[in-house]
């Protein structure tokens, strides 16, 4: 095996854009034909191949070190897991449905049993994920949904990565699959009421959601019925139904703030969508009925969202009135509707809470919980008529427990623990939410985990994790995987940087497209507020990153390379520039709105390319980097990585190690079973323990 990295395989490529040439020498790690990648990955340009193959080579040579830490990770979070699990069922009047594992087993066995049968002695299981999944380098359940009647199974599945999937349904009286197989699926699915026509979202050939189809089960696919085809390619389309199961809901989104809902009678599956509100600029709603009146969430005139009730004959603005009405800085997450009651989950101040309002008399209450950082959510069941409402809890500190929760009485029953097999003791540990303040005097809320006996006097490594895009607020829930670095004395930090929405739509807005510098800063300040609180030391820090967190990762090793030891950057989003120029790729135009048009707007492409991660690497000292990508990754595709590592290792002035781990039979989610996924944390657990000293 060599002992130097890959061949610094320079070719020239260079691109004018808005006057500027841009050179990217590594450009040819693109494939041309990537669309037929994501499809089959063995198509796959030899060169390229070639080189991801010595790149992953080369990552196994410089933690060659580290082979029995990796091997000794994997076997300590494989025994926080157990592996007989099963989730708490969730009952559909005569049937209760749940997954569980066996013992061993890579991925759920999907079952329901009769709902009075409490000890599970007539179990029926609907798809066993460990026989689909024998002989597959990659499978995963894109979705699946029962038909009303309780008679049909339709799953969707991916066998690469690509998030490609093909949906079979099965008959659960005779246990056959039925002929109907149904292509280029996203997933999302939802049943008529009558159970004979299943409708279903399409993937075209730039992998974007873009068709509504109507399959009637039993005829050939060539007779689908596209119900409704988006236009806009910067538009995605979803499927789903409203908790009274009444109506089917189209919901056409951007990737920010604009959406637009058409209503189908779940009795009558052959009926014209019905427009309900045409899609305005900067509008968003969500919509579920209640007799004879529609309840949206919607954040018209209202930044952080408010609900309102309209009737379902005219549904317009001007006769919408309040039931929960518009508080800057709450901001309304999600909503769930019950034949007697709404249920809203709320954030403010980065922390979630659940609010339950009766239908019957108005009145409303919080559930309350004691510790300092914690996360909920709702899950939603399959009952309408109901007074039970489910929802999951944890901390930092704190496996996850699942309550019901009686919504007349107001009382909770725990229906499930997490359960740790080798042992986890939450008094061990300190969980505290801190805030810093970032460049401008904004105040950043941190949720910072350490044990109780780790010394903190500056010289303690840290993982600080971030991530501060498309509003997505980090939550502070239990990771049992984290623990292996805890127990080793890292403090592990979650920065909650603008870009999410932690602390409201505006926090979200504050980190988006001209203001997407605040996100970094933000992260940057984080560090260094940690820094100055003792709980490490500048050089110390392993900074982390997933998707778009890995641009993040991408900036600030660029801005402040001399704050960490080490970089994880996961499938990460670094070759922004090039990404967003280029209209084919699945997740471009959509995400405009997000980032900006480069394209067409000068003033977008200069302040893009100021942050760009992969146009701003330079020659300067570098931290270890590791970075991560999925061969058939359809959300940040495999180049991004490739193309990262590579220009970093070129410039890099420093005795640092930057390396690339590509998955070459995965996406963007990284290997699909549960156990296999262990070796990818332990690959990023091992590099930070290595390059600090605790490997």
């Amino acid at each position: 095996m060599s002992s130097k990295p890959p061949t610094d395989d320079r070719r020239p490529h260079t691109v004018e854009r808005h006057g500027r040439l841009m050179d990217d020498p590594y450009a040819w790690l693109r494939d041309a034909e990537w669309q037929q990648v994501m499809r089959e990955p063995d198509t796959l340009d030899p060169d390229i191949r070639a080189h991801l193959e010595a790149e992953n080579a080369w990552t196994e040579q410089a933690l060659a070190p580290i082979a029995n830490l990796r091997e000794e990770l994997v076997a300590e979070m494989k025994g926080r897991i157990k592996e007989d699990d099963s989730s708490v069922p969730a009952p559909d009047g005569p049937w209760s449905y749940y997954r569980r594992f066996i013992e061993g087993g890579q991925y759920p066995l999907l079952c329901r049993r009769p709902s009075a049968d409490t000890d599970g002695g007539n179990e029926q299981v609907l798809l066993d994920g460990d026989a689909e999944a024998e002989g597959e380098s990659f499978f995963a359940v894109g979705g699946t949904i029962h038909s009303p009647d309780q008679r049909l199974f339709a799953t969707a599945t991916d066998r690469n990565g690509s998030e490609y999937c093909t949906i079979r349904i099965r008959d659960l009286e005779t246990g056959d699959l039925l002929d109907d197989t149904l292509p280029d699926a996203q997933g999302d699915m939802v049943w008529s009421e009558d159970a004979k026509t299943l409708f279903y979202t399409m993937l075209d050939e730039n992998h974007r959601p873009c068709r509504v189809v109507r399959h009637v089960v039993g005829t050939d696919v060539r007779e689908d019925v596209v119900v409704y085809e988006e236009a806009d390619p910067s538009f995605f389309l979803g499927i789903g139904k409203t908790e009274s199961g009444r109506f089917i809901v189209i919901d056409a989104h951007d990737h920010a703030d604009t959406s637009e809902v058409y209503l189908i009678p779940s009795d009558m599956p052959i009926g014209e969508p019905r427009l309900l509100l045409p899609r305005e600029t900067g509008v968003t709603y969500d919509v579920s009925d209640h007799g004879d009146r529609l309840i949206l969430r919607t954040n018209r005139d209202a930044v952080d969202f408010r609900i309102v009730e309209a009737s379902l004959d005219d549904p317009l603005p001007d006769n919408w009135s309040d039931l929960v009405p518009h508080r800057p800085g709450c901001l309304i997450r999600s909503v769930i509707i019950f034949d007697n009651w709404m249920v809203r989950l709320e954030r403010e101040e980065a922390l979630p809470r659940i609010v339950i309002k009766s239908f019957a008399d108005g009145t409303e209450y919080e559930i309350a919980f004691d510790e300092e950082a914690y996360d909920l959510s709702l899950m939603p069941g399959y009952e309408f008529e109901t007074d039970t409402l489910r929802f999951a809890y944890s901390s930092p500190s704190t496996p996850q427990r699942i309550f019901d929760y009686d919504m007349r009485s107001r009382e909770r029953t725990l229906r499930k623990e997490q359960e740790i097999p080798s042992g986890h003791a939450a008094e061990s540990y300190i969980c505290r939410r801190l805030m810093a303040e970032s460049h401008d005097g904004t105040l950043v809320p941190l949720t910072v985990l350490h044990k109780k006996e780790t010394a903190l006097d500056g010289l303690a490594p840290m993982l600080l994790y971030g991530y501060g895009s498309y509003g997505f607020a980090m939550p502070a829930g239990f990771s049992p995987n984290v623990f292996s670095l805890v127990d080793r004395g890292f403090v592990y930090a979650i920065a909650h940087i603008r870009g999410g929405t932690e602390n409201g739509y505006g926090w979200y807005l504050d980190g988006k497209l001209e203001r997407k510098k605040n996100t970094f800063l933000d992260f940057i300040a984080a560090a260094e507020y940690l820094i100055a609180e003792k709980f490490t030391c500048a050089g110390n820090i392993i900074a982390q990153g997933r998707s778009a967190g890995g641009m993040l990762m991408g900036a600030v090793a660029n801005m402040r390379p001399d704050l960490f030891k080490g970089i994880l950057g996961e499938v990460p989003f670094v070759d922004v520039i090039n990404t967003m120029c280029d209209e084919t790729l699945p997740l471009t135009p959509p995400e405009w709105v997000e980032w900006g048009d480069p394209i067409r707007d000068a003033g977008t492409f200069d302040y893009m390319a100021s942050y760009c991660p992969y146009t701003n690497v330079e020659d300067q000292d570098y931290p270890n980097v590791l970075a991560t990508g999925g061969l058939t990754d359809p959300r940040v595709t495999y180049w991004e990585p490739a193309k990262w590592a590579a220009k970093l290792r070129h410039h890099n002035t420093a005795d640092t190690n930057i390396l690339l781990y590509m998955n070459m039979d995965a996406g963007h989610g990284g290997a699909s079973g549960r156990f296999d996924r262990l070796k990818e944390v332990a690959l990023s657990y091992g590099f930070a323990l290595m390059v600090t000293g605790q490997g």
